[in-house]
C-alpha cells in the first residue's frame, strides 16, 4: 500500500514523504537534477565544485554557523554528487526539521560562494588523494575507457586543471541555471507530517532571490557507446588494479532485477563467485567484486580485481572463465535462490533507516524512475529466471564488450594477462 504523498509546488519544486510514527527522527534530503554528465568540458567537476561551496555560507548564514546549527540539532549535514544528480541531506530529531529545512533552504537556493579559493584548495587536494587511492582512480579509468569523450566518461570529481581555471562567475551560471525550482525534489522521511514539510518548503522558497522556474533542457542521450577501449596508468603499486567493464542497462530496463541478481552472483556478495574463487580459495585479492552503475538512459556493468603481479594472469583468467560459466547457462536453482533472497534482504533491512527511505523516494522522483511498492520489487526479484540472467551475462559481458583499465607498474605484464579475456583489445594496444 502507497504510504507516501506527493505535492507539485506552483514553483514546479516537487515535495515528496513518508510518515514513520514508530521513530524519533526525520531524513530530508534536496535532490538536485544536476550531474557531472550535464556540463561542458571546461566546466569538469563544477557540479561536485558547488556541493563543496554550498557548505560554506549564505545570505544569512555563515560557514561554522551552519556547522555549529547542526551539531547543536546533534543531526548529520552531509552532500553527495553522481554523475546525474545531487544530494544535500539531513538527519536530525524530529521536532527539528523546522531549522533543518530552513538552513538547507538557504544553502541550495543562495549560497553565497565564500570562501572560494580556499574550499578550491580542498577540493584539489581531495583529487589528490583520489590520485594515491589507485583502487578508487581506476574507477574513474574504465568510465573513460567505456564512454570515451561523452560527459559519463569523465571523474565526478573533476581534474586539477579544470577546478584550478573555473572561474566564479562561471560556477554562480551553473548554479542559476540548474538550481531551479523545477529541477528540485525535496524527500524526507521519519516522524514528520506531510503539509508541515510541503510548508517549510514553500517558506524557504519565498527567500530566492529570483524565480527561476523552469528547469533546464533534458540533457543528451547517449546515443551509442564508443567501441571498447583501454586505459592504464604506469604507477608503482605492489598490485594491478584492474577494472573490466561494459556499457550496461538503464534504471528504466525491466532487466534491471536480472542485473541485480547476476551481480549478486558474480561478485556482489561474500558467496559469490569472484570472491570465493579468487580470494577465498586461493587467496589471490583483498579485493574482488563486481558492479552495475545505472543512468537515465545507458549504464556501466563490470569487476574490479587488485592482485599481485604474480597473481595477474590467474586471477583474470578466473574471471573470464566465470563470467563465461554463468553466460553459458549454469546458474543452478540453489544459487540463483540465494542470490534472489540476497537482494530481497538488503532492501528490506534498508526500510528501517529513515536515510534510505528518502533516499528511495527522492532517488525515483529526481530521476523519474517508476516508484515500486516493496512488494512489487519482492515479486519482480522473485520472477527473475536463471535464463535471464545468463541471456544478461552473455549480452552484456561477451568478451568483445569489455573495455579494461589497469594501474600498476608494468603495461605490457598487464596486456599479456589481458589477452586471455579479450585479445582483440590487448593487441590494439
Amino acid at each position: 500500500m502507497q504510504n507516501w504523498k506527493l505535492t507539485e509546488l506552483d514553483s514546479g519544486e516537487r515535495v515528496i514523504s513518508e510518515p514513520l510514527d514508530h521513530v524519533r527522527s526525520a531524513a530530508v534530503g534536496f535532490w538536485i537534477g544536476a550531474g557531472s554528465r550535464d556540463e561542458q568540458p571546461a566546466e569538469a567537476g563544477v557540479t561536485h565544485f558547488i556541493e563543496h561551496l554550498l557548505f560554506k555560507g549564505t545570505d544569512r548564514y555563515s560557514a561554522i554557523e551552519i556547522a555549529e546549527i547542526f551539531d547543536g540539532l546533534g543531526g548529520e549535514l552531509n552532500a553527495a554528487t553522481s554523475r546525474e544528480h545531487t544530494l544535500v541531506y539531513a538527519r536530525i530529531p524530529d521536532h527539528q526539521l523546522e531549522t533543518a529545512v530552513d538552513v538547507m533552504s538557504d544553502m541550495v537556493f543562495t549560497p553565497a560562494f565564500a570562501e572560494l579559493d580556499s574550499e578550491r584548495e580542498v577540493v584539489l587536494e581531495e583529487i589528490a588523494m583520489y590520485d594515491d587511492a589507485p583502487q578508487e582512480l581506476v574507477h574513474d579509468l574504465i568510465a573513460e575507457a567505456v564512454f570515451g569523450d561523452h560527459p559519463l566518461g569523465r571523474p565526478v570529481i573533476g581534474t586539477a586543471e579544470s577546478i584550478s581555471s573555473i572561474p566564479r562567475d562561471a560556477i554562480a551560471r551553473y548554479h542559476d541555471a540548474m538550481y531551479v525550482p523545477g529541477n528540485i525534489v525535496v524527500a524526507a522521511a521519519g516522524n514528520i507530517e506531510h503539509e508541515r514539510v510541503v510548508e517549510l518548503v514553500q517558506r524557504g522558497l519565498e527567500r530566492r532571490s529570483s524565480p527561476g522556474a523552469t528547469p533546464p533542457n533534458v540533457r543528451p542521450p547517449l546515443v551509442a557507446a564508443p567501441p571498447p577501449q583501454l586505459r592504464f596508468q604506469q604507477k608503482e603499486t605492489e598490485q594491478y588494479h584492474v577494472c573490466l567493464a561494459a556499457p550496461g542497462i538503464s534504471r528504466s530496463d525491466r532487466r534491471r532485477f536480472a542485473a541485480s541478481i547476476l551481480d549478486s552472483i558474480l561478485g556482489g556478495s561474500a558467496s559469490s563467485r569472484l570472491f570465493q574463487e579468487i580470494r577465498e580459495k586461493r587467496g589471490m585479492a583483498y579485493a574482488v567484486y563486481s558492479f552495475v552503475s545505472q543512468y537515465t538512459d545507458t549504464g556501466q556493468i563490470g569487476v574490479y580485481l587488485g592482485t599481485r603481479e604474480d597473481n595477474l594472469d590467474e586471477a583474470l583468467k578466473i574471471t573470464a572463465e566465470q563470467i563465461a560459466d554463468i553466460a553459458g547457462g549454469n546458474v543452478p536453482a540453489r544459487e540463483l535462490q540465494r542470490a534472489k533472497e540476497n537482494l530481497k534482504g538488503r532492501i528490506l533491512l534498508s526500510m528501517e533507516s529513515t536515510s534510505a527511505r528518502m533516499n528511495r523516494l527522492g532517488k525515483s522522483l529526481i530521476t523519474d524512475s517508476e516508484m515500486l511498492s516493496l512488494d512489487r520489487i519482492v515479486a519482480e526479484i522473485d520472477a527473475v529466471e536463471a535464463s535471464s540472467v545468463s541471456e544478461l551475462a552473455t549480452g552484456l559481458l561477451a568478451p568483445e564488450r569489455l573495455s579494461a583499465a589497469c594501474i600498476g607498474p608494468n603495461e605490457e605484464r598487464f596486456l599479456a594477462a589481458l589477452e586471455q579475456i579479450t585479445p582483440g583489445l590487448a593487441r590494439a594496444a
